[in-house]
This record gives structure tokens, C-alpha cells and sequence, in this order.
């Protein structure tokens, strides 16, 4: 199973200086990827500085600071960008990063959010979110000479020109995540790479493991052409005072499903995921200063998940 880190600058805030410390120590010790929530506003009105930033901004940047590790968002609202622009954006930094870049993508839900910042916040978003997913890969897909038209019922785009080539072919992989057992499989089935489950027990994503094999299943693809992961915040330490400390400078009170504990508690819940199908784990960092936490769960949990 691959460890990915997964930062909240929307939690605390972070300046792009905090993030690419994050990326570089996540790139140096040997995790997989790192993504970013992508949030405007900070959760429970801290008003902590720095203030908000924007995710396709900060991963265009790490495009180009990184070397090796993988970028992307868990997840983009579709309500925050018009489907071609995100087309666009994403296949842009998807070549400043020489193909390492992934989009997660989901229907939006922070209402307060949108009103801040004077984003519309409209109805009937999972719809929207699927005409969406029909556009993006749209325009991913059509050919440079040709001209792509859509006609939906929340969008209409006639002869837009396609995105530049993403170095990814066909396309950079979209996750899609949720906990609907219904709309979310035919969802992930007909348009993701991926599928996410958040801050659930293991036997919650094996139930909705099943879920999407079945969709897939019912949409003519095979189990392999989908990857299964989980993400859950993250808390490790070699002592109880040491994990007590950082459960409290996170700076919310930590799920009953996060992985907490020792070394050898957060290898153990993790491995019960694995059991249960997921392939990538994105551990939500939220104390982004703290480096000291990146390198043990690097150094005791990491080489138990050697890709």
C-alpha cells in the first residue's frame, strides 16, 4: 500500500514557504505523493494567518520545486472552478510537474464557504458534478485539430478548443470519493481512476470497496482499472504524552477513525485497510510545522508499505 501525505492549509493556514517545506520532506522521505484540501475559507473561524491560498496555484508551484512525488487535491469543489477552467489548469501544471499531477474532484459542500468569497452555490450539485467529469475528460481526450461542444443541462460549451496535451495519457487520474451506495459507484465507475473513502472504519471502505467492483463491473471495466484508497487524519508517537501532544496541536478533535497511536498502532490500523482493498492511504497532516512527525511515521511505519 502506497503513504501518501495529505495537508489542510484551511485548517491552520499555511504559506506556500510551509507547504514546500511539507512537499520536500515528504519527497526526501520517500512517501509517495502529496495533495491538498482544496478550501477557501478556514474550518471553525480561527482567522488564523496566513490566510486562504488556492490549490491549482500552490500545486503549480510544487510543480515546479519537486522532483518526484506525485500532486493533487482531495478534493476540488466543482463549484469553485467552470469545468473548462479546471480542464485547462489541470493539464497545464500537469506538464510544469512532467506528468505527476492528479485530480480529485468532488460536488462541493461548505455553503459558508461559497457566501464568503461570493461563489454561487447552487442545487442539485452531483448532477452538475457529473457533467462536470464528462467535460474534463472531454477535453482531456479530443484530439489538438478537432473542437470540443457539450450540451447538458447545467453547462453548454460549443467549440472550445482542447486543453493542452496533458503529459498523463489518456489522462490525469480523477479520484472520486463519497459514501452514497447508489450514485457515488455509477459515479466512480463511469468516470474515476480511483475512488476515495474518507474517515470511515475498515469495514465501512470494504463494504463500499464492494460497491464500486460491482459498478464496475455493470459498466464492462475490470477491478484492476480502478485503485481503492482511504484517507484518515494521522497522529503518531513513540509515548502517550508525545501522541497527546500532537492530537492536541492538530487543532481539532481527532476522529475515532483517524490513525493514532504508536508506530506499530498506526502500521496495525493500517494494514486492516489493506485488508479490506485499499491500495494508497493519504495520511492528513495537520500540524505542517511539525517535521518531527513526517520523519518517525518515514522511518517506523513507511517500510512496513514498501511499494
Amino acid at each position: 500500500m502506497l503513504l501518501r501525505i495529505h495537508t489542510e492549509p484551511s485548517e491552520r493556514g499555511a504559506s506556500y514557504d510551509t507547504l514546500l517545506r511539507v512537499a520536500r520532506a515528504t519527497e526526501d522521505l520517500g512517501f509517495d505523493a502529496l495533495f491538498r484540501s482544496d478550501h477557501y475559507l478556514q474550518f471553525g473561524g480561527h482567522g488564523r494567518t496566513p490566510g486562504p491560498s488556492d490549490a491549482w496555484v500552490t500545486l503549480a508551484g510544487l510543480a515546479r520545486d519537486t522532483r518526484r512525488i506525485r500532486l493533487g487535491t482531495l478534493v476540488s469543489p466543482a463549484t469553485f472552478r467552470s469545468p473548462g477552467q479546471l480542464a485547462i489548469q489541470v493539464a497545464q501544471v500537469d506538464g510544469m510537474s512532467g506528468g505527476r499531477v492528479e485530480l480529485g474532484l468532488g460536488a462541493g459542500w461548505f455553503e459558508a464557504e461559497h457566501q464568503a468569497y461570493a461563489m454561487p452555490f447552487p442545487g442539485r450539485r452531483f448532477d452538475r458534478l457529473e457533467e462536470q467529469l464528462r467535460i474534463i475528460r472531454g477535453l482531456w481526450t479530443t484530439p489538438g485539430d478537432q473542437r470540443f461542444d457539450f450540451a447538458g443541462e447545467h453547462f453548454t460549451l460549443t467549440g472550445a478548443q482542447p486543453t493542452l496535451p496533458p503529459v498523463q495519457r489518456p489522462h490525469p487520474p480523477v479520484i472520486v470519493g463519497g459514501t452514497g451506495a447508489v450514485r457515488t459507484p455509477a459515479l466512480a465507475a463511469a468516470y474515476a481512476d480511483e475512488y476515495n473513502a474518507a474517515f470511515v472504519t475498515p469495514e465501512q471502505a470494504g463494504v463500499q470497496y464492494d460497491r464500486i467492483r460491482e459498478a464496475l463491473a455493470g459498466n464492462g471495466r475490470g477491478e484492476g482499472s480502478m485503485r481503492f484508497s482511504v484517507i484518515q487524519s494521522v497522529c503518531v508517537g513513540r509515548t502517550d504524552a508525545e501522541i497527546a501532544r500532537r492530537a492536541g496541536a492538530a487543532g481539532e478533535e481527532l476522529p475515532g477513525t483517524a490513525f493514532r497511536g504508536t508506530p506499530a498502532q498506526v502500521t496495525e490500523q493500517l494494514a486492516r485497510f489493506a485488508e479490506a482493498g485499499a491500495e494508497r492511504a493519504y495520511l492528513r497532516l495537520l500540524d505542517l510545522d511539525d517535521l518531527d512527525h513526517l520523519e518517525l511515521i518515514a522511518s517506523e511505519v513507511l517500510p512496513h508499505f514498501a511499494s
